[in-house]
């Protein structure tokens, strides 16, 4: 019995550290559009795996964290940020109770762009948008932020999940 539970403990553990560096990477290796007022993390891709993967709220959180302590954005990003994913992850594993994988992505894109928005706005000007020209600069960051989570999260993560479920659950999803 304790074996059982060492193994289980040992792969959650795993788990948490495989996202965590995967997510730290992909938005290293990406760093051009990772970090700024306009960007598109495509590690935010990732942000969709609490829908199946209880494992992936800390490792998102730790990744995130990491990714924005070697990102260069100072205190705000690293601990506001990371907040904001953790909150998002777990919001997303919440979703899974709807059984409704559209909306598994949503919890990123609207955290993301509401809180990240608040503390870039302190860190740059905002974006150039023309067709929103006279909107304040909050609302200016949550439209350029929440495109780039929309991008991310939809385009990218939302395909991923629907591989994930179909390869866990043929029949269609979680049960």
């Amino acid at each position: 019995m304790a074996f059982s539970k060492m193994r289980t403990n040992a792969k959650y553990l795993a788990q948490v550290g495989m996202v965590a560096a995967l997510y730290a990477s992909l938005t290293f290796a990406f760093s051009p559009i990772s970090y700024g007022p306009v960007q598109v993390r495509i590690s935010e891709a990732l942000t969709v795996l609490p829908y199946v993967m209880p494992a992936s709220v800390w490792g998102l959180f730790i990744g995130c964290f990491l990714a924005n302590w070697l990102g260069g954005l100072g205190p705000w990003d690293i601990f506001a940020g990371s907040l904001c994913t953790l909150l998002a992850a777990v919001l997303t594993h919440c979703v899974r109770k709807t059984k409704k994988p559209w909306l598994a992505p949503l919890p990123p894109v609207l955290v993301n762009a509401f809180g990240v928005s608040a503390y870039l706005q302190l860190l740059f000007q905002p974006p150039p948008i023309p067709v929103f020209k006279g909107l304040p600069p909050y609302f200016l960051f949550v439209i350029s932020v929440g495109t780039g989570e929309l991008i991310a999260c939809y385009i990218l993560g939302y395909p991923l999940l629907y591989v994930i479920l179909r390869r866990r659950w043929p029949a269609g999803g979680p049960h």
